[in-house]
């Protein structure tokens, strides 16, 4: 290495460094309920839980053949909200607002087309890593 590759292996290391301190650990609910099919990979052969977590990223060996270390289904405003979209059960109407949404006391969200944008929210009983 050169001296004047120094300050330019620096940078990379702690631009490296912030990436992994600005991640956190995904919620239950946004690991558990991503069906194993739909898993998306977010690591490498062989990592392991805790380097999966440092990267943001879901981990669950309990399933052969798909990814282990994994990408989250989205945050919600509640965890009670947190689901794939295949499990939302209509609590509306197409055009409902947030606000009548949430005086039915359900979830909402509006950022897929084509799907119940209010939706009953589930129990959390069934989120665990």
């Amino acid at each position: 290495m050169r001296p004047q590759d120094a300050p330019l292996l620096a940078v990379v290391l702690i631009l490296g460094l912030c990436t992994l301190a600005g991640a956190e650990k995904p919620s239950p609910c946004q690991c558990s309920r991503m069906s194993p099919e739909h898993r998306k990979n977010c690591g490498f052969p062989g990592i392991t839980s805790e380097q999966c977590f440092e990267l943001g990223c879901c981990f669950s060996s309990s399933v052969v053949g798909v990814p282990w270390c994994f990408h989250p289904l989205p945050k919600q405003e509640t965890q009670e909200c947190v689901m794939e979209v295949s499990a939302r059960k209509n609590c509306g109407y197409p055009g409902i607002s947030a606000e009548e949404c949430a005086s039915r006391e359900c979830c909402f969200s509006n950022a897929i087309w084509q799907v119940p944008w209010c939706f009953f929210p589930q129990s959390v009983e069934d989120c665990h890593y």
